[in-house]
Order: structure tokens, then C-alpha cells, then sequence
């Protein structure tokens, strides 16, 4: 199977239909949707899906699957969707992850960020891409100043009820100048 991207560790690619099932158990499980409203129906997987297969055709570019060169795991997804919600800085071009539980802590989320920025700087001549996340979402935080990000603010998402402790969301953007490629 062609990847987009390799790294050491990761093959980042598009999406075949037998991965579904693994986007549908990963998007069930209470942890990994910590800060997000809810976890997801196989229905809203399922639709999620289409959403990005219709990304990519619109664009060329989304969310790519992450698997593991040594043994083809699903590991998660990492890429881009253009965000564009009602706020000053969109619409935008964001860059986004999520991984199952039991692959946290072992660094592939800022690998393939790392891979996936370089690749959209160099090959999609992206300008700027920026990242946000819930305010306590602290490891996904993490991920972004370690991938080189730098915070420009907060915001209240618009997506998220204004009484849900969720809404307030840090928001960090990366430029292509300056952008040094790993």
C-alpha cells in the first residue's frame, strides 16, 4: 500500500473502507474522546468518514491514517481540515490528531504531526496551519509546542455550548516561514 509519508516508525496514508472499523471502536472509547462532547455512534464514525473522504476529494489534502511500519497497525489519524466555524482566524487550515489509548505516550502523535507539517509546507505550499484544542486537553498541547507551534491565544469555540466547561480552547499556529523541516 502506497504511503504519503514515512517516518522511522510510522506509514501515514490515505483511507482504505477496512479501516473504518477501527476509526468506529476508537471513536467509542471514553478516554481518547475526553475533549470532545461525546463519543461517537458507529452512525457518526461512519458519517465522520464520509466527512473526510469528501475532504479530500474537495482539496487533495485531510486526515490521514497512521499506522505502524512494523506491523500495519491502525495507530490513530493525523492531518488537516480546513476549520471554518465563525471566528477571526477562519476559515483556516488546521492540523489535528487522535490516537487509541493504549499508543499514547510513545511520542507517534508528534512524529506524525512533525511528518505531516513538513509535508504541507513543502508539498501542499501551505502558508499556515494552526491547532486548538479545549483548554485541558494538556498533552494534545503538548504536541503542538513540541512540533513547533507557538500559542497566539484562546478563544470560545462556537461549536461547543456556552455553559459546557469544554468551549474555551487554546489556539496555536505554525508559518511556513521559519518552519524548519525535520
Amino acid at each position: 500500500m502506497n504511503s504519503i509519508i514515512t517516518t522511522d516508525r510510522l506509514k501515514i496514508r490515505n483511507w482504505l473502507e477496512s479501516d473504518i472499523a477501527a476509526l468506529v471502536q476508537m471513536n467509542k472509547d471514553r478516554d481518547v474522546m475526553r475533549y470532545f462532547l461525546s463519543t461517537m455512534s458507529d452512525r457518526e464514525s461512519f458519517d465522520f468518514y464520509n466527512r473526510i473522504s469528501a475532504h479530500f476529494n474537495k482539496t487533495g489534502f485531510g486526515l490521514y491514517v497512521v499506522e505502524s511500519r512494523e506491523s500495519n497497525e491502525f495507530l490513530g489519524y493525523t492531518g488537516f481540515m480546513i476549520a471554518d466555524f465563525e471566528s477571526s482566524f477562519t476559515p483556516c487550515i488546521e492540523i489535528g490528531w487522535r490516537f487509541n489509548k493504549q499508543f499514547w505516550g510513545k511520542g507517534f502523535a508528534t512524529e506524525a504531526a512533525k511528518a505531516c507539517l513538513d509535508y504541507g509546507f513543502s508539498i501542499l505550499n501551505f502558508e499556515k496551519v494552526y491547532s486548538f484544542t479545549s483548554i485541558y486537553n494538556k498533552k494534545s498541547e503538548a504536541v503542538m509546542k513540541r512540533i513547533g507551534m507557538s500559542k497566539i491565544g484562546e478563544f470560545s469555540h462556537p461549536k461547543v455550548p456556552v455553559n459546557n466547561e469544554l468551549r474555551l480552547h487554546v489556539n496555536y499556529i505554525i508559518e511556513k516561514e521559519g518552519h524548519l523541516t525535520s
